[in-house]
């Protein structure tokens, strides 16, 4: 990939290769669907992930802190909850000449829905005044979210007015305003600037303050504004294991920060997949994070559901992969291109296999929790259609198995949650042909073949009953058909096969897939325990998670995204289907080691990591590019709650 100069929304050129940015080391302060990404100090800037995003576009590029008589030494960043973080330099230049610093500055930043704000102090503790100015520099960018993830952010036009301490930058559908009590402002070679005067007293304080305020108007999702319904300290306050119970307060401060709405609908929350790519509504991830956090909040789960069944499709258009029933996979507000890749997914996109099937077990799993029969038995018709998918359009070519395909070849190749383009492949490492048949997937559709019988024999009239009947003879024929096609020999033993290819052979890659299929139902109990054994074992396990690829497979590598990497929410489905086929060893073995992890993050576990093993280093391997906080992740931490919390003695 070549490198080319280009010029920086503030006018200046660098080098930048159009590469995805990094993000294991940034800073991140959030509030759905507003996130602010930073290094250590705060600015922004330095990194291409830096800037102050909103919704699907990021507005500023860069902000900056400086004094003008004083070089500021940045010495902690400590956060507090998701959208809070606050900074302590010294400023050395204006401290009198003992070692002791006596001149410290505190940056205190908030971020809210739409909105930014930060103050400004500085603290004195020598004899004298201080007479100084700081200054507060941004640029404003409104870049396209996938031009940043791509490498390739393009600044847009802008309108910018300054009326007095109030400074408005105008972009069209976007915008935002910055007001500066007390600050000069200026504007030029697209940037904007503030700068306060300040006097500080012998042993003495000063204050400023600004706030920003974003705008969009193209939005499709909003920001939660009820409380969350769990209280994170008392949670975390109740944990047999204090690392978990600091990971357990992090990860439910940041789902709290991940709440989004439909405008149309500001009651009916659901999780935000994760920053900073996917701050919307995502089918598959909103339903399994609902789906993991269920002990602690059934009402979201609730509210996920009824939000897809808005959104269900009922039209068969390849353009945007609906068919009749299905779940929704993603909500945009644009287009989400890839360049390079040849994908362009439309605003409302359904290219997801197991979606659809995961809203059926949700809503199962809802109801035994406690879910309002009312409010099941309004999901009635989504339940109905949904399960018409999977009968009528989820078995693309007819051989009794859930399938994949991109139709028209500009949406995703992969379907399931391992997406990426390389993520079935054979043990040799030749990548999978479709249509493809992931054996999780089966798993999934066997569960909500039988939950659909038990929820239509339960609530539903009529031909309902006859209809339960056929699910419940539709999924023992699946039993019966994965039991004699899936299963595969190989020199690592015999284990389901991670998919059926189009030429229907099970592709043989020893996975974490068959994770997904413990407590599903669709293996006996011997096969679950044999499985929960294989994803223990050394080339499974790294110690820190389980392996999304055997180190067997040719296609292993720790680094790789979906080929020996390890994600936290895999691993925790892994144990959360351990715990239901009461497997409780086996699935607090998984947890010791996701408890490790999240020690070794600082309890704000990434969506994934390396798969190098244990041995190798006392601390997880990052994976540089892997989005936090995430939501399923986060969600990880309840599994590992109630997999503790079911051990004798606790």
């Amino acid at each position: 990939m070549t490198t080319a100069p280009t010029t920086s929304p503030a006018g200046t050129t660098t080098e930048t290769a159009s590469l995805q940015p990094l993000l294991h080391d940034a800073v991140i302060v959030l509030r759905a669907p507003t996130q602010v990404w930073s290094d250590t100090t705060g600015d922004m800037g330095a990194a291409p992930v830096h800037g102050v995003y909103h919704g699907d576009v990021r507005h500023i590029r860069s902000l900056s802190l400086t004094c003008d008589d004083s070089a500021v030494e940045w010495i902690s960043a400590a956060p507090d909850g998701a959208s809070h973080l606050v900074l302590g330099g010294l400023l050395r230049g204006l401290d009198d000449t003992t070692p002791d610093p006596k001149v410290r500055l505190v940056r205190d930043r908030r971020v809210s829905d739409g909105r930014i704000s930060e103050t400004w102090t500085v603290r004195s503790r020598v004899d004298r005044p201080i007479s100084t100015s700081l200054r507060l520099a941004l640029a404003p960018e409104f870049a396209q979210l996938h031009e940043v993830k791509s490498g390739h952010a393009h600044p847009r036009e802008t309108v910018v007015e300054i009326d007095g301490e109030r400074a408005t930058v105008d972009a069209g559908a976007q915008g935002l305003e910055l007001v500066a009590p007390g600050g000069q402002l200026a504007s030029g070679s697209g940037s904007l600037s503030a700068r306060w005067d300040i006097e500080v007293p012998a042993f003495g304080t000063a204050e400023v303050a600004w706030t920003l305020t974003l705008r969009d108007d193209t939005l499709v999702v909003g920001a939660a504004t009820a409380p969350p319904r769990w209280d994170a300290g008392a949670v975390a306050a109740t944990t047999p294991d204090p690392r978990l119970g600091r990971w357990v307060r992090t990860a439910l401060d940041d789902l709290d920060a991940l709440r989004l709405v439909l405008p149309e609908h500001p009651d009916d929350e659901f999780f935000a997949a994760g920053a900073p790519w996917f701050f919307t509504l995502f089918g598959r991830d909103s339903i399994w994070a609902a789906r993991l956090a269920l002990p602690l909040d059934r009402e979201i789960a609730a509210s996920t559901l009824r939000v897809l069944a808005r959104l269900q499709a009922t039209d068969d258009d390849a353009q945007t992969a609906q068919e009749p029933g299905k779940i929704l996979h993603e909500l945009r507000a644009s287009a989400l291109e890839m360049p390079g890749e040849g994908i362009v997914l439309p605003p409302k996109y359904y290219g997801s296999v197991d979606s659809t099937p995961l809203w059926v077990c949700l809503l199962a799993d809802a109801w035994r929790a406690g879910m309002p029969e009312a409010e099941v038995r309004a999901l009635l018709p989504t339940l109905r259609a949904a399960l018409g998918w999977i009968r009528d359009h989820g078995d693309s070519d007819g051989d009794g198995f859930l399938d994949y395909i991109d139709r028209l070849g500009t949406g995703l190749s992969n379907q399931g949650w391992k997406d990426s383009g390389d993520s079935i492949q054979w043990r040799d490492g030749r990548l999978a042909e479709g249509p493809i048949a992931l054996c999780e997937v089966q798993g999934y559709a066997y569960e909500a073949a039988l939950a659909g019988a038990s929820l239509l024999e339960r609530f539903g009239e009529g031909t309902d009953a006859d209809d339960a009947t056929f699910w419940r003879r539709w999924a023992a024929d699946l039993k019966a058909r994965f039991a004699e096609t899936y299963w595969v020999e190989t020199p690592e033993g015999r284990y389901p096969a991670v998919a059926l290819d189009r030429s229907k052979r099970p592709v043989d890659t020893l996975t974490s897939n068959i994770g997904h299929l413990i407590g599903t139902g669709l293996l006996s109990a011997e096969e679950e325990a044999h499985v929960a054994g294989l994803l223990l074992g050394e080339r499974m396990s790294s110690g820190y998670g389980i392996r999304t690829m055997s180190t067997d497979a040719a296609g292993y590598w720790p680094l790789s995204y979906h080929g020996g990497s390890v994600w936290v929410h895999d691993t925790a489905i892994a144990a959360h289907g351990m715990l239901r086929a009461g497997l409780r060893d086996d699935a607090r073995s998984v947890v010791e080691g996701l408890l490790d992890a999240a020690e070794g993050f600082g309890y704000r576990v990434p969506e994934l990591h390396a798969g190098d093993p244990r041995s190798h280093s006392s601390v997880p391997t990052p994976y540089p590019a892997a989005c936090r906080p995430q939501a399923w992740s986060a969600a990880a931490a309840v599994v590992c709650l109630t997999a503790l919390a079911s051990a004798p003695g606790v």
